[in-house]
């Protein structure tokens, strides 16, 4: 699972922090507003009881039904009263009125007591105090007000909704803020990875556009500059690689300058010689001999300028679908019909079946027969030639050993690099052809020694055409 980014790790952050806020804020305003409403609406019926029993106190004292009624009457005309009883010394009910509404209900009671200033009042005080009024000479009744908490509930329950609609719509508006200063802070980043990962590419020209913000202008700018050194560092590079390029094959040509100037010298001076002798008697029967050391000895010039140009110019693989097997064994068939071939014998086992693999058939024939002449001229043209090959599922795997004297443990390393040779009429050219063609075909190439004695060449080459590092894709041909 992908690892959250800045910017979203910013928002979680935010909104985390922002929404408990806003909660815990709503939540305390909202039950501070309950408790205070709450109060309020208790103290105006505490309030109305208190001015009922005021009033009630001369009806109760001439009891006055009538105008304890109307006081009854008056106060059950607020919206929220539900019942009003005033009730005499001894609990009895004075005067009673009700009307039906919704509940829940709250009652309230207030005691009715004769005013000490007043003098007409002072004429109905008991002497002594009555037992149902808990003792109190003073207390003459009582009155009682249930009321219904319905409409403060609905008011409540309102503006806790709205309240908390605008807690929500706050938090958003200070989330959608906090989300475009933090995508202005984040998306520099944003920028700088795609711009990192497009010069990886191998966009080298591309640079950041320096933004507003003093932090990320400097990053940007500080950036740009890496890249501007990294580009000059690759230029060094490039100009120290083409120098060292350029040195190395002046030292190659210069290399094999010194060895084609030995290696043609001698057949140029038997081929003077054998003119000079065809000059002094051309009808002497000899002659024929001359003509003969005069032919090979320019096969050989020609040879060894042909490898040559086949190393230094190689040609562009034409790769397609060929049995490798099949190729395998037409190459032995080929190269024991040579001349070069003297009197090896070919031993191994290349199976029947069908291996097709990916490759120019010309160029890896070739190779192998680079190889071969290899193990002729290692067992001087008498000796055995092992070949096997194994077509696994996505490499095809070919063997060639001989019985001859092995390779040096000194040269084991550098037997393919160009011009180096054991041989003294040896140009050193081919095995590093040969290796030169199985890289071509994203393969692998190693030698080694036998247990029993000789040489032994091991190739691997991919059978998938997806594996393989074309030279030019243009050249394909399926």
């Amino acid at each position: 699972m992908k690892s959250p980014g800045i910017h979203a790790r910013l928002l979680v952050a935010a909104f985390a922090v922002i929404s408990l806020t806003a909660v815990t804020l709503g939540y305390t305003g909202v039950r501070m507003f309950h408790d205070f409403a709450q109060n309020r609406f208790a103290e105006r019926f505490e309030f109305l009881a208190r001015y009922l029993a005021l009033n009630s106190e001369l009806g109760i004292l001439i009891d006055h039904q009538a105008m304890l009624d109307k006081l009854a009457e008056n106060l059950l005309a607020e919206a929220d009263v539900a019942r009003v009883m005033i009730a005499g010394a001894g609990g009895e009910t004075l005067s009673e009125a009700s009307k039906t509404i919704s509940g829940p209900y709250v009652t309230v009671e207030a005691p009715v007591r004769i005013k000490a200033a007043s003098e007409e009042s002072q004429a109905f005080v008991w002497a002594v105090p009555h037992p149902s009024n808990g003792g109190q000479a003073d207390i003459i009744g009582e009155v009682r007000i249930t009321y219904s908490t319905s409409q403060i509930d609905r008011l409540l329950k309102t503006i806790t909704v709205r309240f908390l609609w605008f807690t929500a719509g706050l938090a958003a508006i200070c989330l959608g803020i906090f989300y475009f200063i933090s995508r202005s802070l984040v998306s520099p980043l944003t920028h700088l990875a795609q711009t990192a990962r497009k010069v990886g590419e191998g966009e080298l020209q591309r640079r950041m556009t320096p933004g507003n913000i003093p932090e990320t202008r400097e990053v940007s700018l500080a950036f740009n500059a890496m890249l501007d050194s990294l580009e000059r560092g690759r230029r060094a590079v490039e100009a120290a690689n083409q120098e060292m390029a350029r040195q190395n094959l002046l030292a190659e040509m210069g290399k094999f300058s010194m060895m084609i100037a030995h290696e043609i010298k001698n057949p140029l001076g038997i081929i003077k010689s054998s003119f000079d002798l065809l000059k002094k008697d051309p009808a002497d029967p000899a002659n024929s001999v001359l003509v003969g050391y005069i032919e090979e000895e320019i096969q050989r010039i020609n040879g060894l300028i042909e490898d040559f140009l086949s190393f230094a110019k190689p040609t562009k693989p034409s790769f397609r679908m060929v049995d490798a097997n099949a190729m395998m064994r037409d190459c032995i068939e080929r190269f024991r019909r040579m001349d070069i071939a003297g009197d090896m014998e070919f031993k191994g086992h290349i199976p029947d079946v069908s291996c097709l693999s990916y490759l120019d058939p010309d160029l890896f024939r070739r190779a192998i027969d680079n190889i071969l002449k290899n193990a002729v001229e290692a067992c001087d043209g008498h000796g055995v030639i092992f070949v096997d090959s194994v077509c696994r599922e996505d490499k095809w795997r070919v063997e060639i050993a001989d019985d001859g004297c092995g390779i040096a443990e000194d040269v084991a390393d550098t037997i393919f690099n160009p011009f180096v040779t054991t041989r003294a009429k040896g140009t050193g050219l081919g095995l590093a052809y040969t290796a030169q063609v199985i890289s071509a075909h994203s393969g692998i190439i190693t030698v080694g020694n036998r247990p029993s004695g000789g040489a032994c060449f091991k190739i691997e080459i991919p059978r998938d055409p997806k594996t393989i590092d074309l030279w030019d894709k243009n050249e394909v041909k399926e």
